[in-house]
């Protein structure tokens, strides 16, 4: 609990720390919501065209679209320390400190930064969330808002957990491998659209190995009704724990590959 509370301060001191430069930050927030409502557009541009995606209406993709958004950008906006920092914190030896004080490095590299800019995704995916639902005329109660809760929850662990294998990499090559980068933004930009859209190899990938449709998929696929690989009932409340289980994973590989850290002597 009292990590829980270092964390929470620490979010609010660097977010007025950022909120010194208004200005500056509306600007950038307003660029980031153009790009995310770029890629948005591309997807009422799809369902203009098409109409449909297999057995999925615009309405229904714009929902996907939705839930990828908000669950990725939560992740980029109160997870920074990971998703965007780890690598320069190793080049620069900022990192070093962090072996100083009585807090562990996870938690301490989730309390350096934050990028409240990313608030302009998240309100993007927010809008297509909302759009989507009236378009497909979802019913809500009582069980899919805790789905709901769930995925996004999840999602965001799954999320933080992919971006951690980056960080593994840099331990042992200073640098962020691009490489990873085809998981982490590529698994965002890919399962915007429902998996079962893709031919088998990429289903394996983003079903199994990076699992956003166990995470999110399958839940926005049973709150809209129209359940995903065949997966309803109990089994689409336990399948966004795969993320929980991946970040949990993950976390120990971090640890593992924190012993083989080398200072860089600055």
């Amino acid at each position: 609990m009292n990590t829980l509370k270092l964390y929470l301060h620490s979010m609010k001191v660097l977010l007025k720390s950022q909120m010194q430069y208004p200005f500056s930050f509306c600007l950038q927030t307003l660029a980031q919501i153009v790009m995310e409502a770029g890629e948005m557009l591309a997807v009422l541009l799809i369902v203009n065209r098409f109409q449909a995606l297999n057995q999925w209406t615009g309405g229904d993709l714009l929902f996907f679209f939705g839930m990828m958004s908000i669950s990725f950008y939560l992740t980029e906006c109160f997870g920074r320390g990971i998703t965007g920092n780890f690598a320069a914190l190793i080049r620069s030896g900022n990192l070093d400190t962090f072996f100083l004080r009585p807090r562990g490095i996870m938690t301490q590299v989730l309390c350096h930064a934050i990028d409240p800019r990313r608030i302009g995704c998240i309100a993007v995916g927010v809008a297509a969330l909302v759009l989507g639902c009236q378009q497909s005329q979802v019913q809500w109660n009582g069980m899919k808002i805790f789905l709901f809760t769930e995925a996004i929850f999840f999602g965001m662990l799954l999320i933080l957990g992919l971006f951690l294998i980056e960080a593994v990499f840099a331990v042992h090559s200073v640098k962020s491998i691009e490489l990873v980068n085809a998981v982490t933004y590529g698994g965002r930009s890919a399962c915007q659209y429902p998996i079962d859209a893709y031919p088998g190899p990429l289903r394996v990938l983003f079903g199994t190995l990076a699992p956003f449709a166990l995470v999110l998929q399958v839940p926005s696929a049973v709150i809209l009704g129209k359940p995903l690989l065949g997966i309803d009932g109990v089994a689409a409340f336990l399948c966004p724990l795969s993320g929980l289980v991946f970040f949990v994973i993950m976390y120990f590989v971090f640890q593992k590959a924190m012993k083989f850290y080398r200072s860089t002597g600055s």
